[in-house]
């Protein structure tokens, strides 16, 4: 029979295996809902098809109708990836979980060294991330003795650097006296010189 029973003991029906139309509809629907790259859109399609199946005998070319797509534009990697690294860099993540993310997101080795940010974008997202963790001269005054300190330290090191931050980055943003300190630090790398 086609029901399958879900976790309540209802009967369920599967869904009708795919044809090539429905196939293409589902991937309209998809790219219409969300901001996407051709490497994800294709990783939907493999995934509806491992789920439901295909009616007709040989797999439909997702390659072709992901092709199909980009040149219609409704798939445009450079854009998507440059929003997906603008998004990840105002909420403080660093270079590294950028490339992780457009990587995850199947963009092109190419593109993603030309999305690379560069030292002031790396530095202010560092900034960003201090200031949103309270870290170096953003957190309270330390409590504790040298040895609480010292662990606390080294824990927001690591917090940053598990954000996708070079560690030398972190710890100039850690070990920072004040924040015109910071800032000055960020300006010199946006004005081109470090």
């Amino acid at each position: 029979m086609d029901d399958e029973r879900t976790t309540s003991g209802r009967a369920r029906r599967r869904a009708k295996p795919l044809d090539r139309i429905r196939l293409e509809e589902l991937a309209v629907s998809y790219v219409a809902r969300f901001s996407t790259s051709a490497g994800k859109l294709r990783t939907y399609l493999q995934r509806k098809l491992r789920e439901r199946g295909f009616t007709e005998g040989e797999e439909p070319d997702l390659d072709g109708l992901v092709r199909k797509f980009v040149a219609r534009g409704y798939v445009d990697d450079e854009a998507y990836g440059r929003a997906k690294a603008g998004d990840l860099a105002a909420r403080g993540y660093g270079a590294r979980r950028v490339e992780q993310a457009l990587r995850a997101a199947g963009i092109e080795e190419d593109l993603r060294q030309a999305l690379e940010p560069g030292e002031g974008q790396r530095r202010r997202a560092a900034l960003v991330l201090a200031r949103k963790r309270r870290f170096g001269p953003y957190a309270r005054a330390a409590e504790g003795d040298a040895e609480a300190q010292r662990k606390l330290h080294e824990k927001r090191l690591a917090a940053m650097v598990r954000a996708g931050h070079d560690f030398e980055i972190a710890r100039r943003v850690i070990e920072a006296r004040d924040v015109e300190e910071l800032e000055e630090w960020v300006a010199e790398a946006a004005e081109g010189y470090d």
